[in-house]
């Protein structure tokens, strides 16, 4: 098993990195760009991000001593009517992802084995943890995509750009890539 200090690192800088491009693809839009959607059946930037403040709060609100799907917690409501003002729809981000970094930093080696709750079904610490990172990926994901879709050849990539392997490898390793 890996020891407490290593896995609480490793998750924390996942969650951060996952946060950042969340933070890098805001940078990017406009008030309106958070409301655009593919298809009227599809959710918006501002959708997704409503969904993922939602679930943050519940889950990690009193994360180790109550349930994660907390009765305050209306989540079909978070796939409707999105922030009216892209800064509503950060500092909700933001509260979000406060209430994760709160709750993790809570937990420690005296408190790491705890047996938590997700909509009744028990599951570790780090089970409970890596469930919560998986969906947030997923949907840090999406929301990176619809930016991508959105500013189209304007959007500035968030990683190696298309195209800019060769020259990241020689700026990282001194060499190109595949000699």
């Amino acid at each position: 098993m890996l020891p407490f200090s290593n896995y609480m690192d490793s998750i924390l800088f996942e969650f951060r990195r996952y946060k950042a491009l969340g933070d890098k693809t805001f940078a990017q839009l406009s008030e309106e760009d958070i409301h655009w959607r593919y298809s009227e059946t599809d959710n918006s930037i501002a959708l997704i991000v409503k969904h993922m403040a939602g679930n943050m709060k519940s889950r990690w609100t009193s994360f180790l001593t109550e349930d994660g799907e907390k009765p305050w917690r209306h989540r079909e409501t978070e796939f409707e009517h999105g922030y009216a003002k892209k800064s509503e729809m950060i500092a909700s981000w933001e509260e979000g992802w406060n209430v994760l970094f709160t709750a993790l930093n809570g937990v420690d080696e005296t408190n790491f084995d705890t047996v938590v709750s997700i909509r009744g079904k028990a599951h570790t610490v780090v089970e409970a943890t890596n469930r919560q990172l998986v969906h947030y990926a997923n949907h840090v994901g999406q929301i990176v995509f619809l930016g991508k879709m959105i500013k189209g050849p304007l959007w500035v990539s968030l990683s190696i750009p298309k195209g800019g392997s060769e020259s990241f490898n020689k700026k990282m390793f001194g060499k190109e890539s595949g000699k």
